[in-house]
This record gives structure tokens, C-alpha cells and sequence, in this order.
């Protein structure tokens, strides 16, 4: 068992630093919100900490789930950051949805620190990291990921190094291009059944089955359907992590023309006062 520390107590972080804590490892837990951190040590034990920096302090294992780059560079190198506790030889892992950018530039300052960084965000929602189910996707040096690999695995089901360091970054933005067209889709499906009269329930039963079907189908549409939307990753989110993925397009000249409309949509959507609600709330749109 390590001795590992959590930053970030947020809707997903909460669950997979409990992870960690049922899997016996020693866990120290930071939050903005000392409140957020008590409940936390209430709940699983362990202990919290004032800052990263001490959070990190003799840390074998660094973990981070935070907002975006800007949260993440403050826990990372700011006055009181992590890098600035950890021990040499530590491995930084990183589950925020970043750019692949600052993923970069911290690689290389903990690098320069002689500290290993790993960036590794997860897509499979709240529910996946309650139920340590979610699907990891990483970047870095093969060496720091395999040390970093079986404590992860508390509350991945799948977990992979994708390529060096920012790679895994790439590899969630093609995670959240694709939802936003499934997303998109599904909820035009939907709509139109409705207006068809239709009993969406029925039909979905039927076409989740063939090649209509999706893990958006199968865990959204009755939400959906009963226009309840408090069931995982908020607009507000989905639509910095589209962001994301845009303006690296920008940079590496590829072409994203559907994200960019649904991107719009979800704009829409904050527009309606929905910004809060999960990703399947597109819907609103069209009724």
C-alpha cells in the first residue's frame, strides 16, 4: 500500500480519493473547502491537509482532480504548491481535463524538479467514479506510469498509457468530441419520438440493441424522457472540455464542425439557465 495524496474533493474526486482509502492506502486529502475535506476524513478517515504542498509532503503518489488549467498550475507550482512538498522520485498524477498544453509545461517543471508527472483524466462520469469504473486515459514516461498504473486501478476499469506526456489529454478530448455528436443525436432521436408519439421507452429497447446504441441510450433516455437532468457531467463543464477541444484543433489544424455546433447548442442551454444540469439536458433545446 502507498502513501498517496488527493487534491481536489470535487464530484468526481471525492469517490476516487475513497477509492483509495478503501483500498488501504494511506490517503492525505486537500480541498479549497475545509468543509468538503472534513466530511471526506468524517466518511473515510485519513487525514486532510491545509495546502498541497503539505498534502504532498512524503507522498509517494500525488493525485489531482481539480477544475481546469488555471486550478491546476495553482495546486501544482503556486506559493503553496504541490511540487514544492513532494519528495524526488514522486509521481504526479493528473485526472483534471486540461489542455494538452499545461500538461506539458508542468511535465517539464516537475521534471526539472526530479518529480515524474503523469497525466491521466478519466471520462466515465460521476457514477463511474463512484463505483471505480472509470476508463483512465494517459500520458508520460512508461516507467512512471507503471508505478502509477496499480494504484489507479482502485477506481479505473480500464486504464492505458497512450503515448508521451499530453497524450492522454488528446485522447479525452476525442472522448468528449465523440459524446458531444452522440449527445447531439440522442437527443434529436428523442424529441422527434415524442412528437411522433411515441413510446420512447419501447423504442429504445429495441434500437439499443442494434447499431443505434450507446452508453448515452442506455443511462440517459429515461432521464431525459422525464426532463430530469441531475445525473452526472454539468453543461458547464462540457462545454470548458469542448473549449478544449476546439482551440487545439485550431492548433493542430483539424476540422471539428459538429463539436462546434453543439458546442453552440450547450451555449443555448447555459442561455436557458441550465448550465448546472448534465450533458443529456441538450434536449431542451428541442421541446
Amino acid at each position: 500500500m502507498a502513501k498517496v495524496a488527493f487534491l481536489g474533493l470535487g464530484t468526481m474526486g471525492y469517490p476516487m480519493a475513497g477509492h483509495l482509502a478503501a483500498k488501504g492506502h494511506e490517503v492525505t486529502v486537500f480541498n479549497r473547502s475545509p468543509a468538503k475535506a472534513a466530511a471526506w476524513i468524517a466518511q473515510h478517515r485519513g487525514r486532510s491537509a491545509p495546502t498541497p504542498r503539505d498534502a504532498a509532503k512524503g507522498a509517494e503518489f500525488v493525485f489531482a482532480c481539480v477544475g481546469n488549467d488555471d486550478d491546476l498550475r495553482l495546486v501544482c507550482t503556486g506559493p503553496d504548491g504541490a511540487f514544492s512538498g513532494m519528495t524526488p522520485g514522486a509521481v504526479f498524477v493528473d485526472h483534471t481535463t486540461v489542455s494538452a498544453n499545461i500538461t506539458r509545461k508542468l511535465a517539464t517543471q516537475a521534471a526539472t524538479a526530479g518529480l515524474a508527472f503523469v497525466d491521466a483524466p478519466v471520462s466515465g462520469g460521476q457514477a463511474g467514479a463512484e463505483n471505480g469504473q472509470l476508463s483512465i486515459m494517459c500520458g508520460g514516461d512508461p516507467a512512471d506510469y507503471a508505478r502509477a498504473e496499480p494504484v489507479m486501478a482502485s477506481y479505473a476499469r480500464i486504464c492505458r498509457l497512450i503515448g508521451e506526456s499530453g497524450a492522454g489529454q488528446l485522447a479525452k478530448m476525442m472522448n468528449q468530441i465523440c459524446i458531444a455528436g452522440l449527445m447531439q443525436g440522442l437527443s434529436e432521436a428523442l424529441a422527434f419520438g415524442q412528437k411522433a408519439g411515441l413510446d420512447g421507452e419501447k423504442v429504445v429497447e429495441v434500437i439499443s440493441q442494434g447499431a443505434a446504441g450507446s452508453w448515452q441510450m442506455m443511462n440517459r433516455h429515461k432521464t431525459m424522457l422525464a426532463d430530469s437532468f441531475d445525473f452526472g457531467f454539468a453543461v458547464d463543464w462540457m462545454r470548458k472540455d469542448l473549449g478544449i477541444c476546439l482551440d487545439t484543433a485550431d492548433e493542430i489544424g483539424a476540422r471539428l464542425p459538429v463539436t462546434a455546433l453543439v458546442d453552440q447548442f450547450y451555449k443555448d442551454v447555459q442561455l436557458m439557465g441550465g448550465g448546472r444540469g448534465d450533458t443529456s439536458s441538450l434536449i431542451r433545446r428541442l421541446k
